[in-house]
């Protein structure tokens, strides 16, 4: 399987924004002796993060200098507008850069310009020294960096990332013109005019008609003919604006040509200050740093190769480096069958493929490696075609040739995401069995919470080992070339070393799982038999109507103008609703509405969660959420859905997930399946899309309550165990106990209350959240959660020992052995201490959901391959199953489906599952 992963990068840090957005978007940490901390922790801990997952080679954290710039020079209102610094943000600085260095950081401020241009010279230097770059900023202005082939953003608040195309899509304009687009709309962050009256939704038609600013100017007659809003007044209005225009093209220019006192290939980590560390985590009050770092397993930049995360209690790295492998390319039917002997003899082997595409319905085989022992391993080449590429075995020949051996079970296979390669040979009729062994698996359940089960990570962590990465072999960006064109002896050594590194990885990692007979529980009766499950699922698909999700498109973008006509008139005037820069000023300046909350960089949030807020008191921001939904809606499903039909099998295939989600759940992607909302009615018509063929009904089979359920079993409160017991209504009993009423004298707002009581509780919310929620005073809400208390001990007891355990050992386990690390439960940090605690309470149910749904898939797989009925599994939504069911067995699969789902755990309370029928899935509910 081919991995698409880059070589290790130039990191860039944009430290002002960083510093900025930690100091506004974290909540304020002090000291022992009271100095303020909370920007200090940020920092450190988001460049402890981007090492972690970038592992660069090369990397510079840059702060703008005190002091003026050239940019003051040409306009000496640039940034005049901005506040000064807060003294607890200034007095963190100095104390934040002896960290950053301590921690091994190559550390750059350069006088006269700002740390923009410092980014920018370098980038621009490391990109024509051949290096890959990414410059980690959530800062705008960055975009014009961005070229087709080396330099790229990276936001790490969101873990968004802007190449070429990413910036075309965002912002409408390719990099390129980034700095004609800001000389037009402007950056009040920075106080840079541009022109008066023109927001991105004009900037971007008008470049992408002339091209540049210059040329805009030099043919203002034909501004009229851009289809732009007002277009007949903007030439006039460009013309009068013409000299803030090409100062703002001035100020907006990110100088590349700064001299520098380092070059980018003299940015290398240095190694760590452990004496000076231990200092400032001292002074800081860093215990949990502190505590980590005198442990041996601190989260230390490794100057070699970048950083792996450490986590508490979690399993350890390797101690020896792994050695080179022998690789072998088979060329001929003599070796061929010298392989398939050792494959034939050994106890298991790993193997691997190399295809042309990561779509698993859509990729062809290039060739097949193999491994018995470590060091060992052979690359069977069978379609590579560039010019001189040497004679290969016939593909077809070589895959009747390992039939046999693939599709016998009693030959045990391993692989790495093992799933993708029996989809690959599924293609060509060949039904991989013997599934044993996946090492992405066995390091999923080992420590889910790490953040990465990618085969080239797990090889530095365990093994001391740097693979050869997919881009060393085919190139990057524009002149990348797909596998087929790669020489084989080059493919040899990629694809060789996947198997080789495959066993070497499982030789690592089962000795640890063994060690832990719960673990191992969970991946030999879980998470492997599940792999065949999720493959015939994928494989299947789902029926997807295209017509009627194009039909709601069209729909709901005539809905989408409607709003937006709604919104200019309560506004007063035209604005882009899809720009939180013009919605910050149409609520916040223009309609003088108090500002909630401010982002990182100290702008007013304009978040959902804010909107949500400010919807209970103002129209506007109700009418912007609605419209958000809306064209959520469109650009992620109606829109998208019909363009991922196959147009092989006329279904839409999703990937399932297994070693993503900490909590063990399944997760949906390419398409995303498992978020298609069902509050609105527009989102459940989504789900009417999703159809039967002809002869056939689509049966929905849900867990009702299944985390309620688990509570009570692990929680053992008599009360919880009572009621489901009885098969009552859960809320409307907790609201007769907790309010003392008689269930038939519930309220439908008591009932309210109970059900987000019950819900809150299991995912750790506070009185305060509960208050949000119900529209109620915080006392009144703190009453109900003592009330709840007092009424269900054993809940209060279970969640007071569940916290001290975690703290205890460092992670909690579901009903089935699973575990979840918790890195933050020890934290001094209260904030993220508390919200550990909640994750300590919250992920035992939800693990255990997880795992009871898993088993049921594979109990449910089983039977209907055994018993021959006519039904298939198609999705799994959640704590929902959905299958595809000929007419005539669907008695039968209402009868049995509940059973098999019910007997997937033994709870101390019936598992109780909703089943509904229909010709589309939103029938089916």
């Amino acid at each position: 399987m081919s991995k698409k992963t880059d070589s290790r990068p130039l990191v860039l840090v944009d430290g002002s924004s960083y510093l900025y957005r930690a100091f506004f978007g974290l909540p304020p940490l002090t000291s022992p002796e009271g100095e303020p901390t909370g920007a200090i922790y940020g920092v450190a801990n988001m460049l402890k993060r981007l090492v972690a997952e970038e592992s660069p080679e090369h990397v510079a954290v840059v702060f703008d200098a005190s002091g003026k710039t050239f940019r003051d020079e040409l306009f000496a209102e640039y940034k005049a507008h901005r506040p000064p610094m807060p003294d607890d943000l200034r007095s963190q600085i100095e104390p934040l850069h002896e960290l950053v260095q301590a921690l091994g950081f190559p550390l750059l401020q350069v006088t006269g310009v700002e740390a923009d241009d410092v980014i920018g010279t370098l980038a621009r230097q490391g990109a024509k020294a051949g290096m890959r770059v990414l410059i980690s900023t959530g800062d705008k202005d960055m975009a014009q960096l961005v070229d087709g082939q080396k330099i790229t953003l990276v936001n790490t608040m969101n873990d968004s990332r802007l190449d070429r195309d990413g910036v075309k899509q965002k912002f409408e304009v390719w990099p390129e013109q980034i700095i004609d687009y800001l000389a037009l709309v402007g950056d009040s962050s920075d106080n840079i005019p541009g022109v008066p009256g023109i927001g991105p939704k004009t900037a971007a038609p008008l470049l992408a008609h002339f091209g540049t600013l210059e040329a805009l100017y030099k043919r203002l007659k034909e501004v009229p003919e851009v289809e732009v809003r007002g277009a007949k007044q903007l030439p006039a209005k460009l013309e009068q604006n013409k000299e803030a225009a090409f100062l703002s093209q001035k100020l907006a220019t990110i100088r590349c040509d700064v001299e520098l006192p380092l070059a980018p290939k003299e940015l290398g980590m240095r190694e760590p200050d452990k004496e000076r560390l231990r200092e400032l985590y001292t002074r800081f009050g860093f215990k949990s740093w502190l505590r980590n770092l005198n442990d041996g397993i601190e989260e230390m930049p490794n100057p070699a190769k970048g950083s792996a995360k450490a986590v508490p209690a979690a399993p350890a790295k390797a101690a020896a480096p792994a050695p080179a492998g022998e690789y072998t390319a088979v060329l001929d039917e003599k070796t061929l069958d010298a392989w398939i002997a050792k494959l034939e003899a050994a106890e298991y082997f790993a193997f691997d493929t190399e295809t042309t595409s990561l779509e698993y319905m859509r990729a062809e085989i290039v060739g097949l490696s193999f491994a018995v022992k470590a060091g060992e391993a052979a690359y069977v080449p069978v379609a590579h075609s560039y010019a001189d590429a040497p004679k290969q075995l016939d593909r077809e020949r070589v895959l009747k040739r390992l039939k046999p051996l693939l599709e016998d079970p009693k030959r045990l296979k391993l692989g790495h995401h093992i799933k993708y390669d029996a989809h690959v040979l599924a293609n060509y009729g060949v039904a991989l069995a013997g599934l044993r062994y996946d090492s992405m698996l066995e390091s999923y359940v080992l420590d889910s919470v790490a953040s990465r089960h990618d085969m080239d990570s797990l090889a530095e962590k365990y093994l001391d080992y740097k693979t050869v990465h997919y881009e060393d072999v085919t190139g990057k960006g524009a002149k990348q070339i797909g596998f087929a064109e790669v020489r084989v002896e080059d493919a040899t050594r990629y694809a060789a070393e996947d198997a080789d590194v495959t066993l070497r990885l499982h030789q690592a990692l089962w000795p640890k799982l063994k060690s832990v007979p719960a673990l191992k529980k969970v991946f030999d009766e879980i998470e492997m038999p599940l792999v065949p499950v999720l493959l015939k699922m994928e494989h299947d698909g789902v029926l997807i109507d295209a017509e009627m999700l194009k039909k709601q498109s069209a729909e709901i973008a005539a809905k989408l103008v409607k709003l937006q006509e709604q919104a200019h008139k309560l506004a007063g005037e035209p604005f882009n609703l899809d720009s939180p820069k013009q919605l910050q000023n149409i609520l916040f300046t223009k309609m003088g509405i108090p500002v909630k909350r401010k982002t990182a960089g100290g702008q007013a949030s304009t978040a959902e969660d804010v909107l949500e807020e400010l919807a209970e008191e103002y129209p506007l921001p109700r009418l912007i959420l609605d419209y958000r939904s809306l064209n959520k809606l469109k650009s992620t499903y109606t829109d998208k859905l019909p363009e991922q039909i196959n147009p092989g099998t006329g279904r839409v295939h999703t990937s399932y997930h297994q070693a993503v989600a900490a909590t063990g759940r399944l997760s949906s992607m390419d398409p995303n399946l498992q978020n298609i909302p069902v509050r609105t009615a527009e989102g459940r018509r989504i789900r009417q899309a999703f159809i039967a063929p002809k002869g056939h009904v689509l049966l929905a089979a849900d867990y009702s309550q299944i985390e309620l359920r688990i509570m009570a079993h692990l929680s053992g409160d008599t009360g919880l165990l009572k009621a489901f017991e009885g098969g009552l209504d859960i809320h409307r009993a907790t609201a007769a106990e907790v309010f003392g009423l008689k269930p038939d004298a519930v309220t439908d707002e008591r009932r309210r209350a109970a059900k987000a009581i019950n819900f809150g509780l299991i995912y750790g919310m506070s009185a305060f959240g509960l208050a949000k929620q119900l529209g109620i005073g915080r006392t009144e809400a703190q009453e109900y959660v003592d009330l709840y208390f007092s009424r269900y001990p054993g809940v209060k007891r279970f969640m007071d020992e569940t916290r001290l355990l975690a703290r205890e050992q460092g992670y909690v386990e579901t009903v089935f052995g699973r575990r979840l690390y918790l890195p933050d439960i020890r934290s001094s940090n209260q904030q993220v201490r508390q919200y550990a605690e909640r994750t300590a309470i919250n992920a035992p149910m939800q693990g255990t959901a997880a795992d009871i749904i898993k088993r049921a898939m594979i109990g449910v797989h089983r039977w209907l391959k055994e018993s021959g009925v006519k039904a298939r599994m198609v999705m799994q939504v959640h704590d929902e199953l959905v299958f595809e069911v000929a007419k005539s067995a669907v008695d039968t699969l209402q009868a049995e489906i509940p059973k098999l789902m019910s007997a997937a755990a033994k709870l101390k309370v019936p598992l109780v599952v909703d089943v509904g029928t229909g010709s589309n899935w939103e029938e089916a509910h």
